[in-house]
Formats: structure tokens, sequence, C-alpha cells
């Protein structure tokens, strides 16, 4: 496997100009992605014309969402390492708390002389467990504290 690094630079908030092209862009799109037959599309440059893949449309979709939306997005490769920071940046704690996870072994790490790297794979599983049981948590309380159905 193949390892492609990705340096699109740090992220940048679109203007409102492109906020406002993301959404119209997206709108578009988005209904096309739903249909049976696999939709294509096609970026012509002079006299060059590229076919996107149908996955990568369907990406394409979701960014121009997020940007209509007025956010910044960033690609991550899925077997992509991340350092101790990046790690808690992504699950938005602290990285001393990351680093707590890390060595409780509730996230797999390996370590690169003295320092830890985390698979991004690994930190979305997390992140997607942890979203799951909270919800799980959410659902027993509120069944708990519904009011008994009346009986007439």
């Amino acid at each position: 496997m193949t390892t492609t690094v990705l340096r699109a630079g740090p992220p940048v908030l679109p203007s409102k100009e492109e906020a406002e092209l993301a959404r119209e862009s997206s709108r578009l799109l988005a209904a096309f992605v739903g249909q049976k037959r696999a939709p294509r599309l096609k970026v012509i440059v002079g006299k060059e014309e590229i076919t996107v893949p149908a996955a990568a449309l369907r990406l394409l979709v979701d960014i121009l969402a997020q940007m209509a939306e007025g956010n910044a997005v960033t690609i991550m490769p899925i077997h992509a390492e991340l350092t101790t920071q990046q790690a808690a940046d992504f699950l938005n704690v602290s990285r001393p708390y990351l680093v707590g996870l890390l060595e409780r072994n509730e996230i797999p790490f390996r370590k690169v002389g003295a320092h830890r790297r985390v698979l991004f794979r690994d930190l979305a599983a997390y992140r997607d467990k942890n979203i799951a049981s909270r919800r799980m948590a959410l659902d027993e309380l509120s069944a708990r504290s519904a009011p008994p159905a009346c009986s007439h």
C-alpha cells in the first residue's frame, strides 16, 4: 500500500462568496449523488477532460456542504498517524487527557522514540464508540425520566 500525504496547508475559512457558491454547488450535485446510476463528474481544463470517481463526488458534496456553512475542511487519510496534540485536537480534549486514554489502552498507539503516534482510524473508532455510548446513556436516562403512561 502506498502512502499519500496530503499537503494543502492549514485549513482556511471560505469567504462569503465562496460559501454561497459552495451552497449552490452542493445543492445541485447532491441531487445527482443519490440516483441509482452512479453519476460522473467531468472537469474540463482546456482540451483536457478529467473524470472524477463517484466516491470522490460524494466527498466533494460533503466538503461543499461544510464550506457553505462557513467551515474550513481538512481531509485526513484513514491510515494517517497523528501526534498526541493532533489527536487531542481531533477529539476536542486536552493533550494530557488524551495521553491518559492512551496509557489506559483505551486507544491503540505506538511509540516512535519517546513520542506517541495514534492512527486516525483508531481515533475515529474511539470517537464513534464514545458517541454511541453517550447516546445509549441518554436514551436510558430519558426512559427513566419519562412519566408513566396513564391508564384510564
